[in-house]
């Protein structure tokens, strides 16, 4: 590929698409592999085989159907990582349903708005989760009382009678019903609303396929190379794609099995299931392998049973990939580049890629699909090596946002190209690097500052645990730079100056962050991305920037 080619490209693949349904593909696997392991959950202890597994779904899916949920109908999740969830998943495939994650970081403003946004029909949830009461949440929603609504609203709580009268209705019913059910669905049935947190406004619902998600986690699996043989540890939540696409669906599809360590992330928990499940992969966000490494009892599990993984969710350190793949035995991890509309993967690292691909950029694009980098300003593809906006095109688009189309011709083009609103380059071989969110793009005096290289470098620094970098409004220069600094567990705090010093002469001089800011944390949203719109809103206030803020720019 000469220098002046255009940043596009186009996943070829001789493994054809998957052109079935959740539920066909999932009843492959179990015949497949009845007596192999499909899920644990260790917070319960409970265990399922693929035959159990299957038949497990086909309770709950056959319970949704005698409670009158048809084809269509929108069926809510509500609750941290449990075995509940995962079937229920599959239950809602199964019968067509379309599954509405809802957030369990929400208060009643977001429940309200999604439960009503969607015209939920049923809701399963749990009964509360760490300092969240959902029962009293959805009861001020006013879920459930059928007079706030058209149509009946059914709640089913996890752990009480609900969910047991679920299974035994499912139980007693006549199996020919699901395959009755089963005849009526189309791999291009709607199957999932996930609502993606918007900064600004209301989230929208990015409506997804069984042929979106299923074949989008399929060919991760294919990635990492999955075989029955192997035991997918997943800290990461299930509501989002990372975990019921990328975890779940990447899994059933070849045999794997799933592992839940606990309800939510728990650093210690991970890599106590990582030693006693003999995991082969470990998914999570840079943050979460971070606490994993820095945990004060790591050197006591043994991980020697890890081979792979997939780091994804924010942009990944250099240094923390390394540390992953030595450290932790993942010497095949894998970058995965996406976004919720998206199913979500659109590039990723493979594991014949060398070390050096695998921190650097976020992989080549995936089979089946295409991705383009444009200017933002014309819409034309960029040349190699030049910044732009990432743009993807495929199977893996969603069908749209749910009941917003002109939300949905805002972020899906009329040639169907998905625009992510990431600054990406792509490089001759067709490597893809992320150098930063178009909004998140500093221009400091004229010149453009993208955050993400400023971050990889100060990660270099040995007391320095994770680093983020924003534009603050500055009087003189429009925008100056901003580092908010996690420090290395014992590490003497850093100095502005002390940070300015180490980047003096190794950095040019407009790349140097002329405000530090110490944390313990960043403000993130539950899926680990860090909200920058929130830190630059803190910095305001931080450093007295309100004024420099008001002054109107062209």
């Amino acid at each position: 590929m000469g220098e002046t080619a255009l940043s596009y490209a186009s996943g070829v693949s001789a493994t054809a698409l998957l052109g079935e349904t959740i539920g066909e593909n999932l009843e492959r696997t179990a015949a497949r592999f009845p007596d192999r392991e499909a899920l644990v959950d260790l917070a319960s202890g409970r265990r399922w085989s693929y035959a159990q597994f299957d038949a497990a779904v086909d309770e709950v899916a056959l319970g949704l159907i005698e409670a009158g949920i048809g084809k269509g109908d929108r069926v809510g999740i509500w609750a941290p990582n449990c075995a509940e969830w995962v079937l229920t998943q599959y239950a809602t495939a199964k019968i067509g349903a379309i599954l509405v994650n809802v957030n369990p970081a929400y208060r009643t403003h977001e429940l309200g708005y999604v439960i009503a946004q969607s015209e939920m029909r049923l809701i399963v949830s749990a009964v509360r989760h760490r300092t969240s009461d959902y029962r009293a949440m959805l009861a001020e929603v006013g879920f459930g009382q059928s007079e706030q609504s058209p149509r009946a609203q059914q709640l089913v709580f996890i752990g009480e009678p609900g969910w047991d009268a679920l299974v035994a209705a499912g139980r007693a019913a006549d199996p020919a019903r699901l395959r009755e059910r089963a005849a009526t669905l189309g791999f291009d049935d709607p199957i999932n609303i996930q609502y993606t947190s918007g900064t600004t406004g209301f989230p929208k619902g990015a409506t997804l396929s069984h042929h979106n998600i299923l074949n989008n986690g399929y060919f991760v699996g294919e990635g990492v190379g999955y075989t029955e043989a192997d035991r997918v540890c997943l800290p990461v939540p299930l509501y989002h794609c990372f975990g019921m696409v990328m975890g779940c669906l990447a899994a059933t599809s070849h045999g794997a099995c799933m592992v839940l360590p606990a309800p939510a992330f728990d650093p210690e928990a991970t890599l106590a299931a990582v030693q006693s499940e003999r995991c082969t992969s470990l998914y999570g966000v840079p943050t979460m392998f971070i606490a994993e490494l820095d945990h004060a009892r790591f050197g006591e599990f043994d991980l020697s049973s890890l081979r792979t993984g997939i780091m994804a969710g924010s942009p990944c350190p250099v240094e923390v990939m390394k540390r992953v793949a030595d450290k932790m035995h993942m010497s095949e991890v894998a970058i995965c580049y996406g976004m919720t509309e998206t199913s979500p993967v659109s590039t990723m690292t493979r594991r014949d890629d060398s070390l050096e691909r695998r921190t650097e950029t976020v992989g080549r694009v995936m089979p089946h699909l295409e991705v383009e980098i444009v200017a933002p300003e014309t819409g034309l593809p960029v040349r190699r090596g030049e910044p732009g906006e990432l743009c993807t095109r495929g199977y893996s688009v969603m069908l749209g946002y749910w009941d917003q189309p002109d939300r949905t011709a805002e972020a899906v083009d009329a040639a169907r190209w998905m625009h992510t609103g990431d600054l990406a380059t792509m490089d001759a071989q067709g490597y893809v690097n992320i150098v930063g969110r178009i909004k998140d793009l500093v221009i400091r005096g004229g010149e453009n500052v993208y955050p993400r290289e400023i971050e990889e470098f100060l990660y270099q620094h040995p007391d320095i645990a994770d680093v983020q970098v924003i534009g603050v409004p500055d009087e003189k220069y429009g925008e100056e730079l901003m580092a908010w600094i996690i420090m290395r567990p014992d590490a003497e705090p850093l100095t502005a100056d002390q940070v300015r010093e180490y980047c003096r002469g190794r950095l040019a001089h407009y790349k140097i962050p002329r405000y530090v800011h110490l944390v313990d944390h960043f403000p993130m949203t539950v899926t680990g991305k860090i909200r920058k719109v929130e830190m630059r809103e803190q910095a305001l206030d931080l450093l007295d920037l309100h004024s420099a803020a008001a002054i109107r720019s062209a």
